[in-house]
């Protein structure tokens, strides 16, 4: 499916994204089994599925845990957009929603843009080890070179997604990116809420505000999936997931990625206009 619509700016093309079939993000989200190495593997095939084969590649972080999985859309500038979501799970939980949930979309993600020339460089990357403490975020960004971060316009990062209506963390993330995510979701007649969860801790995204480089946490956390317990027990299983939530995050996500790739080629004055 092709959904165009105007960006909102003068002599620009209209935005145009490919939907991935609803049964094909469910089957990936599906594939959550096996050890965070094998996780990994399963995200690393995935891509190569999805076309991403050529500039598909890993980035060791430490010898006993499992590396990042990379996959690089190239486009016709030197700008980036990097797209985050890390694949590992706790020993007590299945991790379907925390966070093959995301890192399940990357692979459809790369799918719904890799159909045309894009002006920024789309970098899709599963991180490990989020769970003890953001490491393979950690490595990736602080290996980062100083022309590398510069060149970067945005970082988004998905945490736990399907369980609720889309959410942004609004405080680990960027005004910019909120006002476009929110135009986004308005022209699509999608829900978005506010939702801060600073007592589950940390997320992928602060690795890269260390380094100075505008991101946004895209999430489900509701104060009903804490008093349910979810997160980090056995009770984060696919059950607990409602798959329309999960499919409208997907396609707000594709819709978004597209409109940042213009957005961000304006002058900051010009705000996030309606798509």
């Amino acid at each position: 499916m092709l959904l165009g619509l105007s960006s909102g700016s003068a002599g620009a093309e209209d935005l145009r994204v490919r939907y991935v079939l609803r049964e094909s993000i469910e089957s990936r989200l599906r594939e959550y089994g096996g050890t965070n190495f094998e996780r990994g593997a399963t995200l690393n095939r995935m891509f190569v599925d999805a076309g991403c084969g050529e500039h598909l590649s890993e980035q060791r972080v430490r010898f006993s845990k499992p590396p990042n999985v990379i996959c690089v859309l190239p486009g016709t500038s030197g700008r980036v957009i990097i797209v985050g979501a890390h694949f590992d799970r706790v020993p007590e939980s299945a991790g379907v929603a925390d966070n093959w949930s995301g890192a399940a979309l990357l692979p459809s993600l790369y799918e719904s843009l890799s159909f045309e020339p894009r002006r920024h460089t789309y970098v899709f990357i599963g991180f490990t080890d989020e769970e003890t403490g953001l490491v393979g975020s950690r490595f990736y960004a602080r290996n980062m070179t100083p022309e590398q971060v510069a060149a970067t316009d945005a970082m988004i990062n998905m945490d736990t997604l399907g369980l609720a209506p889309t959410e942004v963390w609004t405080s680990r993330s960027d005004e910019r990116l909120i006002l476009a995510l929110v135009s986004a979701a308005k022209y699509m007649k999608l829900p978005l809420n506010g939702l801060n969860f600073e007592r589950v801790g940390s997320t992928d995204s602060e690795s890269f505000k260390a380094r100075k480089i505008p991101r946004i946490t895209i999430h489900s956390l509701t104060q009903k999936s804490e008093n349910d317990q979810i997160l980090h027990t056995s009770k984060d299983k696919l059950s607990a997931m409602n798959l329309d939530y999960y499919h409208d995050t997907y396609r707000l996500m594709a819709l978004y990625l597209v409109y940042l790739d213009y957005l961000l080629g304006e002058p900051e004055t010009a705000g996030a206009r309606s798509p």
